[in-house]
């Protein structure tokens, strides 16, 4: 089976007030379930990491025991924390080292994942979910 995940980041400054989206759905469109969630004072890259971490924890969720069986289809508008997951940049920031570990550790879980950069127009939905988390704890 295969998941088509969705994730978005964002800080109000940077670092600044953030949030996370997440949106989960079947390789056939189906939304399975999307999150959005304030993270407080960080930058946009911690941002873009915890979405990702977020998405990987609820898509074991959903599916259990059985999330070994799924393949993952990540796409994210931050070029630089896909092309860190593909191997093809170097993770300099300690903060972000120690969150893709994290993420390192969660798609082992996984039958395969892979990383792809998306233009902020195929992201919406996350992206929408990111600015709501963010106006809604600032109000």
């Amino acid at each position: 089976m295969k998941l088509i995940i969705n994730t978005d980041g964002g800080a109000r400054g940077n670092p600044g007030p953030s949030g996370i989206g997440v949106v989960i759905a079947t390789d056939d469109g189906k939304t399975i379930s999307f999150h959005k969630k304030y993270i407080g004072e960080a930058t946009n890259n911690v941002a873009e990491y915890k979405a990702l971490i977020l998405a990987l924890q609820e898509a074991q969720r959903i599916f259990n025991l059985e999330s070994s069986i799924l393949n993952l289809e990540v796409n994210m508008d931050s070029e630089l924390i896909v092309r860190q997951m593909q191997g093809r940049y170097k993770i300099k920031d300690e903060r972000l080292k120690i969150l893709a570990s994290e993420v390192l550790k969660l798609i082992k879980q996984f039958k395969t994942v892979s990383f792809n950069h998306v233009r902020r127009e195929q992201n919406k939905l996350a992206d929408k979910l990111v600015n709501e988390a963010i106006d809604e704890a600032l109000s």
